[in-house]
């Protein structure tokens, strides 16, 4: 009977003391609660007005300012001899003679390859293949003793003298072609460095089959006049950057500012309380680095370039650098 009034005494002093703590736990969050509610609006660490208490989100901001925006297009081109052109027989035949190797200089009117026309029992006279222009012998893809057509090219002839870029720019963007457009470009071969250039040469009509536009430039220098690096070769592989569009004294903001949700921009911009505020903006023209605000943000606001993509209206934030 002693033990068991023993045990019973322990059972009991067991749950009197776990009831203990569940009211103590009760009354311990019910204070903090009270507490957290009877706080005055921007109280505590991190609140300001408006922010409810809530803690500063950290963001970095720049103040939108005017300035000019280019919209460019890249495409890729090649570096050609001007004036290039193909030399053919005028009738087919075996190759016989080769007079000129890739790098030769050419005159007009010289003899540069002999054709045998003969036919298996027949002999005749070796047909000459003169060239029509001057210049440096820029291809020569064939040998003697090769099979040749009237439409067989056996040299390629350009004047290297004065070098041209040659790209194809697609249909979106043809409107924006006039004679005279600058570019910049550079080129794989002399890594680091940047070459002016303008538009020379426009093809009347777009090539039907990939619906681009076949354009020339070439080179000049930062006040328009034509000039020639010497390390310049045809047959570089040459990036070409084309400005299409120009705006001066525009609001631009940071393209790493700008959210894109549902079909829309959108931006957060910092008011005088350090508060963020959601703004929907309509777009003008971009770049890879900016955009130009057509509405949404004013001149002399500060919109959030870091931090952003966590932010709702009326959250309280803290700038830094």
């Amino acid at each position: 009977m002693k033990k068991k009034k023993i045990v019973t005494i322990i059972i009991i002093s067991f749950i009197a003391l776990f009831a203990i703590l569940i009211a103590h736990s009760l009354l311990t969050g019910s204070a903090g609660s009270s507490g957290s509610t009877s706080s005055p609006v921007g109280g505590g660490p991190g609140g300001g007005p408006g922010g409810g208490g809530r803690q500063a989100a950290v963001v970095q901001a720049v103040e939108v300012t005017a300035d000019t925006i280019e919209n460019s297009v890249v495409i890729n081109g090649d570096v050609l001899a001007r004036n290039q052109v193909a030399i053919f027989p005028t009738m087919g035949g075996r190759l016989v003679q080769l007079r000129f190797a890739i790098g030769s200089r050419v005159s007009a009117g010289s003899i540069v390859a002999m054709v045998d026309p003969s036919q298996p029992g027949e002999v005749f006279s070796f047909n000459p293949v003169v060239s029509p222009v001057s210049g440096t012998v820029l291809q020569a893809p064939f040998s003697i003793g090769d099979t040749v057509s009237a439409q067989s090219a056996l040299y390629v002839v350009g004047d290297l003298s004065s070098l041209r870029v040659e790209t194809f720019v697609p249909e979106r963007f043809v409107a924006a072609i006039t004679q005279g457009l600058r570019g910049d470009v550079t080129l794989e071969a002399i890594p680091g460095e940047t070459f002016f250039a303008e538009i020379d040469e426009i093809d009347p009509v777009l090539d039907p089959a990939s619906r681009t536009l076949r354009i020339r430039l070439r080179f000049i220098n930062q006040q328009g006049q034509i000039v020639m690096d010497p390390r310049i070769r045809a047959g570089m592989f040459a990036t070409i950057s084309l400005v299409t569009r120009t705006r001066t004294n525009v609001p631009v903001i940071p393209r790493t500012s700008v959210i894109s949700t549902y079909g829309s921009w959108i931006a957060f911009i910092v008011d005088e309380n350090n508060i963020a505020r959601r703004r929907l903006l309509e777009l003008g023209i971009e770049n890879e680095q900016f955009f130009e605000v057509l509405s949404g943000i004013d001149l002399g606001e500060r919109i959030v370039t870091a931090g952003q993509n966590f932010l709702t209206d009326g959250d309280p934030v803290r700038i830094v650098n």
